[in-house]
């Protein structure tokens, strides 16, 4: 007599649903993403031949798992440790080949985990292993640079007491531009954003040339002032200069700048010079993160420019506008909350 075709299989409340993400995710195992198709495919009323040929495994193997899921449900499509010794990895050798660069002679500048798997004999899954418990990355790279200013420690007390402590009676304002903002317009539409589809652009582009955005970012109250100038040369600084002051007429100024060539001409120390009610604390060189408005240039990169379209740099300029006033609606300070003894062992070399 031949042999019957099992019955469907008769899922358990709410398991089709976690079965079908497991299938459609990019993230899990495909062992587990071939068990859920299996069992969605015998839930189907499928044969466990044809199941089998749908996922490229045997009978028996189809069996087994309708077995598994029939007598535990979910819990029985889970890996079950496997009989016979563990495989072991000298945890220490694999750290010190990966801390030790590969040889000059493969031409390659880091290791991955395939080559160092290769190189040790082992299973790259094991090196994997132990890179993510050790935290090392070799596939990933940056940069730093160290101040060289011989003030670098005043500075950082300066400027940093003026985030923790500012003076009473007056207002810190930090100060710079962001030079170079490209119009960049894009040579095809857009493509936007659909149920299961990210926003979508072409990489070509048209430039319709760049404007500066200059900003003073209130310490105390996150409030921004800003002016967008066709270039960033001593006439415009001097130009938003003049727009701060009238912003905050009556009051003392505290600006905190970076080391660029403009915030230091003749022109600008003697306008400071004419208005003594306005104090600059310049940051030491190579350290604009030391500059509080940078943060605000990040949120602007961010929410407005990177993704833009524009056409030209008067629409350009409009956004930035646009952007500034809704900003500022709704502006918080950010929080300063390192002191300057907590920086100042970071800005140099480690001796160790």
């Amino acid at each position: 007599m031949a042999n019957r075709p099992a019955p469907a299989l008769v899922l358990r409340d709410g398991d089709r649903e976690v079965l079908e993400r497991t299938v459609r995710s990019q993230t899990v195992e495909a062992g587990a993403a071939k068990r859920a198709r299996v069992v969605l495919l015998a839930a189907d009323g499928l044969p466990n031949a044809l199941v089998a040929e749908q996922v490229g495994g045997s009978v028996n193997t189809v069996r087994a798992w309708r077995a598994r899921y029939e007598a535990e449900g979910l819990v029985g499509l889970a890996d079950r440790p496997r009989s016979g010794r563990p495989r072991t990895v000298d945890r220490t050798k694999v750290l010190v080949a990966t801390l030790t660069p590969p040889p000059k002679s493969w031409g390659v500048t880091h290791w991955s985990t395939r080559l160092l798997a290769k190189r040790l004999k082992v299973s790259h899954m094991q090196v994997r292993e132990v890179w993510a418990e050790a935290g090392v990355q070799p596939w990933r790279s940056g940069t730093f640079r160290f101040s060289t200013d011989p003030l670098l420690e005043a500075k950082v007390v300066d400027v940093v007491g003026l985030y923790l402590d500012p003076p009473c009676d007056a207002v810190v304002l930090s100060v710079d531009e962001k030079s170079q903002v490209q119009a960049l317009d894009r040579t095809q539409p857009l493509l936007p954003m659909t149920p299961g589809k990210i926003e979508r652009r072409t990489p070509d582009y048209v430039r319709h040339g760049t404007t500066t955005l200059f900003a003073a970012l209130d310490v105390a109250t996150g409030k921004v002032t800003t002016a967008t100038k066709p270039r960033h040369r001593t006439a415009e600084l001097l130009a938003f200069l003049r727009q701060v002051a009238r912003a905050y007429p009556d009051t003392d100024l505290h600006l905190v700048m970076d080391n660029y060539a403009t915030h230091k001409t003749p022109d600008v120390q003697d306008w400071l010079a004419a208005n003594p009610r306005i104090t600059v604390h310049f940051t030491p060189t190579h350290a604009s993160w030391l500059n509080m408005v940078e943060v605000f240039f990040g949120i602007v990169q961010r929410r407005a420019l990177k993704r833009g379209v524009f056409k030209s740099v008067t629409e350009l300029n409009q956004t930035l506008r646009r952007f500034v006033d809704h900003y500022n609606q709704d502006c918080q300070p950010f929080a300063w909350t390192k002191t300057a003894d907590q920086i100042l062992p970071k800005t140099k070399p480690s001796t160790t």
